[in-house]
């Protein structure tokens, strides 16, 4: 089969589509003023800023523009959300989940060494976290929940309208509510979110996870919750996030939520179809496969794959030399020596976490694209397989 370019790493990020590109290219060079100078270069930006704001809580069903501040990115907003909270409330102990995106699982864990108490919730064999362990490690002293939406590396989405309820019971004999936060950053574009249903006080986003640029995120913090800021310097975003507005990156990220939200339910059905085309030939194709995510309970665009006996970094090496660009599981956590925290806490073994793939997909993949790698996977896994000892030992028992 000839040679292509596939790309399968939608869950790392994501390309500007040519609408969100179109939409932001006034704000570099024709509407350029700062959105808080008063003259008419300035009103100009402030009145592009207020629209997207408008806009974009509308698009998760927020009560107001005003729960609505902008970010740099996914990790800045869960940070202002964790710390914030715990700066700005009494008592002084987080309760979160052991496959959290490093950004809420080393926040936490930074919070520990400074004194406060974390409590990290197990999942199960599908990485759905233990809500009845998470009832059980709420104290006095508990000032916020912090649970994914979903899953970076196996794609898992977790019951946050569930954890929600049982907050809201145990917050009518408290005089310190405790606050739910969730990390949406895998699922912004690709779910519909609606804060109201979901039940959460606070929710990050990241705008190059649905086709927005990159360094942009958001935090939706629900009229009336009470957060520290973490920086100071100025008035901006209601004094939050001080630092002149992004406003190019911050109208392109609303573009992009705006168009993913209407193109949802069919772009949801293609990828859901792609992937599981995928899933289905890896397993009929490869001996020795573990497929990691469970797809009754997965964001559709996630694939997670362990081959057994084999390097994952060497697969993911030669993929690329094919045209293939996947992942070794999350991207911020490329690169590190250690097994995958989320494989480990679903029960992957050590040797199998080593040999896991994360593929992604998104809206520009296609048919072709799949036949592709199903044409090339099963050979480079062979081909890996053949130069690996335990893989051969095992053939000469």
């Amino acid at each position: 089969m000839e040679k292509r370019n596939v790309y399968l790493d939608s869950s790392a990020t994501t390309k500007v589509r040519e609408e969100v590109l179109k939409e932001m290219l006034p704000y570099f060079t024709d509407i350029y003023g700062n959105a808080s100078s008063v003259h008419t270069y300035g009103q100009q930006s402030k009145a592009a800023l207020t629209k997207a704001r408008e806009t974009f809580a509308k698009l998760i069903n927020a009560e107001s523009p005003e729960e609505i501040i902008f970010t740099s990115c996914g990790t800045e907003s869960d940070n202002i959300a964790i710390v914030g909270s715990l700066l700005a409330n009494e008592g002084n102990h987080v309760i979160t989940s052991k496959i959290e995106h490093h950004a809420v699982l080393f926040t936490c864990q930074n919070l520990e060494k400074k004194g406060y108490k974390a409590d990290f919730i197990s999942v199960d064999k599908t990485g759905r976290v233990n809500v009845e362990e998470l009832k059980s490690k709420i104290t006095d002293d508990t000032v916020i929940v912090s649970i994914m939406h979903a899953n970076n590396e196996i794609g898992v989405i977790e019951p946050i309208e569930e954890i929600s309820k049982v907050l809201k019971e145990i917050n009518k004999t408290r005089n310190n509510k405790i606050l739910l936060h969730t990390d949406a950053v895998q699922t912004a574009g690709k779910l519909k979110l609606d804060v109201q249903k979901l039940g959460v006080d606070l929710l990050s986003v990241s705008g190059h996870k649905f086709y927005g640029p990159k360094g942009i995120g958001a935090l939706y913090i629900r009229k009336g919750t009470k957060i520290e800021p973490l920086f100071h310097g100025g008035h901006h975003e209601f004094g939050m996030k001080p630092g002149t507005e992004n406003v190019a990156e911050i109208v392109g990220m609303t573009k992009a939520l705006e168009l993913a939200n209407e193109e949802m339910e069919q772009e949801s059905k293609k990828i859901f179809k792609l992937r599981n085309k995928l899933m289905n030939g890896i397993v009929e194709k490869i001996p020795e496969v573990v497929i990691n995510t469970d797809i009754k309970y997965a964001v559709p665009s996630v694939l997670s794959v362990s081959f057994n006996y084999i390097e994952g970094e060497s697969l993911l090496l030669m993929l690329d030399m094919a045209g293939i660009a996947a992942s070794a599981g999350s991207a911020c956590a490329t690169g590190s020596a250690e097994p995958s925290h989320v494989l480990s806490a679903i029960g992957a073994s050590p040797l199998a976490a080593q040999g896991t793939l994360r593929f992604s997909l998104g809206r520009y993949n296609t048919e072709e694209d799949i036949d592709y790698v199903l044409d090339v996977l099963p050979k480079l896994v062979e081909r890996v397989r053949k130069m690996s000892p335990v893989w051969n030992n095992k053939l000469e028992d």
